[in-house]
């Protein structure tokens, strides 16, 4: 019989459903995710680091784990809340159930949960702290839960990034590009492999100096966890990146930090986007692309406004929220989205290609989208 477990959200919603993965308390800001496949880079997706994930499919669980599925060596999430659990699952290539898989990685998580109306709860409350249990009381919970940072003002990167340099790619490759890893999924460097580039990975604290020194093509910004606006060493770096004559293509979180590092500021959202299904226009070609997110945080439209270096490129066809800029006489440009879209459709990998083109570019031309 499975152990009983408990969800309580900051505000006093308390949840009752069945222990999954790692019997234990877990805690952070809890956020659901749309995408109806790719549990496992999900989990295992950096940005997600010190959050609990709501996964609003149905069915999880059902093909099991795989490691060379997974984004970074391990999963990042901080607790997991779903509905219906298979402990059996039924992929050939599958090496172990997702029960393993969590027990393994010791997440702590929980099922028999109504997720469409936790789903409800949390885009009219919006983002909070939660907690999960398969130990506690809801009374010590409660006491718990108070310990839990928010995510407002938390800086996470420097946890993430990589404690060591290292390289992805064909040393042989005509392109090289510089790394910053703000939380980097595996998929970005196997995207920018494939279109022939080197990259030499840098941990995110690393001086804008040590990066040039290596004499790259162009800078790449990546994705990854917490709040971008406390990040001063990360906001240095790109602005010095920025007035090199080398392109520079920054994605989710790096989209953040350029524009940060541009004089636009960010805030934090009501309750994000994270999915494989947001509707995205570019501005640029008129046409629409359906995108891959994970982000709690957004870049002020009202700045941008104000700033007649900055164009913006795509917007969220929900919302009006910015997707995408690029700097006007500079070789350089952002989105807030997941191109490589590991899990999710592929719609956006046109982005990298871009970078590529704008690399060879002559520096009086940027990107045309």
């Amino acid at each position: 019989m499975q152990k009983k477990a408990y969800l309580l959200l900051e505000d006093g919603l308390l949840v009752e459903g069945k222990a999954i993965g790692k019997i234990g308390t877990s805690g952070g800001e809890i956020c659901f995710n749309t995408g109806m496949t790719g549990y496992q880079e999900i989990y295992t997706d950096p940005s997600y680091y010190g959050q609990i994930v709501v996964n609003t499919t149905a069915h999880i669980g059902n093909y099991g784990g795989f490691d060379l599925e997974q984004e970074s060596e391990a999963p990042k999430i901080a607790g997991l809340v779903v509905n219906e659990f298979a402990q059996e699952y039924s992929r050939k290539s599958a090496t172990e159930s997702l029960q393993k898989y969590l027990e393994r990685h010791n997440v702590v998580g929980i099922s028999d949960v109504d997720t469409r109306m936790l789903v409800r709860y949390i885009r009219s409350k919006g983002a909070m702290n939660a907690i999960i249990s398969s130990e506690l009381s809801p009374e010590e919970l409660r006491e718990r839960i108070k310990t839990v940072p928010s995510m407002n003002g938390l800086e996470l990167s420097s946890v993430v990034t990589t404690k060591e340099i290292y390289y992805a790619g064909d040393p042989n490759a005509t392109v090289r590009v510089a790394v910053l890893d703000l939380g980097i999924k595996k998929s970005i460097l196997d995207n920018l492999a494939a279109r022939g580039c080197y990259c030499k990975v840098f941990p995110a604290k690393t001086p804008f100096e040590e990066l040039a020194a290596w004499k790259p093509d162009g800078y790449f910004i990546s994705n990854g966890p917490g709040d971008p606006s406390v990040m001063d060493y990360a906001i240095e770096t790109v602005k010095k990146t920025l007035d090199t004559d080398k392109a520079v293509f920054g994605i989710c979180l790096g989209h953040q930090v350029m524009a940060l590092a541009s004089g636009i500021s960010t805030y934090k959202m009501h309750h994000g986007h994270r999915g494989l299904n947001h509707p995205v226009k570019n501005i640029i070609t008129g046409k629409g692309e359906m995108t891959s997110q994970n982000h709690g945080f957004s870049v002020s439209e009202k700045d941008i406004e104000k700033n007649p270096e900055v164009e913006v490129t795509h917007v969220h066809l929900n919302d009006g929220t910015i997707m995408g800029f690029r700097l006007k006489n500079k070789k350089a440009f952002c989105v807030q989205y997941h191109p490589e879209a590991s899990p999710g459709p592929h719609d956006s990998r046109y982005l990298f290609d871009q970078f590529i083109a704008m690399i060879k570019a002559p520096v009086t031309e940027h990107a045309t989208a």
